[in-house]
């Protein structure tokens, strides 16, 4: 259990990053400008919380969990020029440092585990 409190503490940031993201459209303010966008960050917001909260359940089964989080995470980075036309600066902004977020908490907590099973 030791072993993996480090690996759960950042699946706990997952969680959070998928309940900020489930929430972004109407933090930033895009939510009435692009519908779309907003239902899409509000659909990858909550798989993501969902998806931390099962990894921080159980951490040392999580291994294949990381790596749909991580496509999460590139496809909120890519999701406003693929959902919307012209997206502005405040939606971009948001959605790239959001799945930037993410795929760095599933990278790290990927790599926490790979360095816990080598022991």
């Amino acid at each position: 259990m030791l072993q993996t409190r480090g690996v759960a503490a950042v699946e706990e940031l997952v969680i959070l990053a998928g309940i900020y993201t489930a929430i972004s459209a109407w933090t930033v303010h895009f939510a009435a400008a692009r519908p779309e966008l907003a239902i899409s960050n509000l659909v990858v917001g909550i798989g993501i919380a969902a998806l931390g909260l099962c990894m921080s359940m159980v951490p040392e089964r999580s291994q294949d969990l990381n790596f749909v989080v991580l496509l999460l995470g590139a496809w909120l980075i890519v999701s406003p020029w693929v959902v919307t036309r012209g997206p502005d600066t405040g939606m971009i902004l948001n959605n790239v440092i959001t799945g930037a977020c993410v795929c760095l908490f599933a990278l790290t907590a990927g790599g926490l585990l790979m360095s816990k099973r080598r022991t």
